[in-house]
């Protein structure tokens, strides 16, 4: 229904060679993407995305490079990160869940979730997603006396991972502290803060493992790939105690790195 929304059965049906990242229905649905949303997608919107699961040779899982995260550019003129290693087979860090399905005109690799391709820098994403609070916490640590005047330039050019709060994140945060306003955070605090989310290459979900996480401004966190809410993956600031950081959704693309949510501020 997709490749038809796209206009891309031409395409796809063509002599290729074509290696596709194929969605299963399950990962449409997981991925939020029902038949309302598809139906709502203009075709260039959908094409961009159905094109972005596909490259243009063959390249059977023995053949993925190991990486890790070895960039290959797709149709779209988007680039994946792919990676093999023990585990199986990774594209944005989204597991492939069956392999080398053969066809005529190349092979289909069949994954879990829909790869969404990037629609702007680590700042502009978390514009675009909503994160009202840490869009305002890096414009105030950025513009502030006292703030860093280079920090969102940072976080728009170099290749990075965030891990990047929700607004109820900082609402908790905000209350722990008995403050009202992100404004009232010393800004020397809002600075160590803000940087201690920030790992200095990236680093999609199938790159962590247990244990500390070294952070770009210094310091480690600690990732439970368990530890979480229902078993899922956790991360934990060195002042958050005993308080985990849920990680509720992971590996979304930006064009210069990639943003995981976590569900508490983590605290150096």
């Amino acid at each position: 229904a997709a490749v038809i929304k796209a206009n891309a059965q031409g395409t796809l049906s063509s002599t290729g060679p074509f290696t596709v990242f194929a969605p299963d229905n399950n990962a449409f649905t997981a991925s939020g993407i029902t038949n309302t949303v598809l139906n709502s997608l203009t075709q260039a919107q959908a094409s961009n995305i159905i094109l972005y699961h596909a490259i243009g040779s063959k390249i059977l899982a023995a053949d993925v490079p190991a990486g890790p995260n070895a960039k290959v550019v797709t149709a779209s003129g988007d680039s994946v990160f792919v990676t093999k290693n023990s585990s199986g087979v990774f594209i944005n860090g989204i597991k492939v869940n069956t392999a080398d399905v053969g066809a005529d005109n190349g092979v289909i690799h069949i994954i879990g979730r829909v790869l969404m391709p990037p629609s702007g820098n680590i700042v502009e994403t978390a514009v675009a997603s909503g994160l009202d609070s840490l869009v305002k916490a890096v414009t105030r640590a950025t513009t502030a006396p006292g703030g860093d005047p280079t920090l969102a330039n940072t976080l728009s050019t170099a290749k990075l991972t965030v891990f990047a709060p929700t607004n109820a994140a900082f609402t908790q945060l905000l209350g722990a502290l008995s403050l009202t306003d992100i404004n009232q955070i010393p800004i020397a605090t809002l600075l160590a803060v803000l940087r201690y989310h920030v790992v200095g290459t990236r680093a999609f979900s199938s790159d962590l493992v247990n244990g500390n996480l070294a952070m770009l401004a210094g310091g480690n966190t600690t990732i439970n790939l368990t530890g979480g809410a229902g078993g899922g993956p956790s991360i934990k600031g060195n002042g958050n105690g005993a308080n985990v950081s849920n990680i509720t959704a992971t590996n979304i693309m930006c064009r210069n790195g990639v943003v995981h949510l976590i569900d508490r501020v983590l605290i150096p």
